[in-house]
């Protein structure tokens, strides 16, 4: 198995840890109306997370040629991690679902698919990880297109697998996900993204 690859894969190990919309509603689908559906909804999450995949690095591969952006992005995507890593540290308990993933969830005519795609795509924070994933890959000078990929598609793989566990064992994981257990996990996934944010900067200054 490649290096990339690998570290792709530990990265949506990390992705898969956070505690959002998206963790709550795979939860609430698969004990509301069973695996099958939540999985149409993972499948969904799946699909929006891919083209914002596409959008990010094709986006920031436009823009490569611009003097100093190699550094630049550095610094910018190691700020949005940072910044992710410190929005988890002082969350202070997990908080049922938000408004607006109670109103995908009700809406009658939705399928579980565009309600996957909807509650993913609707939160910026969304598209702000990807853009920091793409700055961190495009500073990977070591990386060919096929290492490029393999890391993306190790984070994508990885999280629907996880996603789809998440929903097979939706009624045994209900009794163990707990506000405390959320809390410290978020503690966790944040001290992580923190460390993930500190080293792309320290990729971005090897560059300067």
């Amino acid at each position: 198995m490649s290096q990339a690859l690998l570290e792709g894969i530990s990265m949506g190990l990390l992705l898969s840890a956070m505690i959002g919309p998206v963790f709550f509603t795979l939860i609430q689908s698969s004990l509301e109306k069973g695996f099958r559906y939540a999985a149409m909804v993972a499948l969904g999450i799946q699909t929006s997370d891919a083209l914002y995949v596409l959008l990010t690095f094709f986006g920031i591969k436009f823009l490569a040629e611009a003097t100093y952006f190699e550094s630049i992005l550095g610094y910018v995507g190691g700020a949005i991690l940072i910044g992710f890593g410190i929005s988890y540290l002082v969350k202070r308990q997990a908080t049922k679902p938000d408004a607006k993933v109670e109103e995908v969830r009700r809406a009658k005519k939705r399928s579980a698919f565009l309600k996957g795609f909807s509650i993913n795509g609707i939160n910026p924070f969304v598209l702000l990880f990807w853009i920091s994933i793409a700055s961190l890959v495009h500073l990977k000078s070591d990386f060919d297109k096929t290492a490029i990929w393999s890391y993306y598609l190790g984070i994508l793989l990885t999280v629907f697998v996880i996603d789809l566990i998440k929903a097979y064992i939706a009624k045994k994981l209900a009794h163990f996900v707990t506000p405390k257990f959320m809390f410290w996990l978020n503690k966790a996934v944040g001290v992580a993204m923190i460390g993930f944010g500190i080293r792309l900067i320290w990729f971005a200054i090897g560059n300067v």
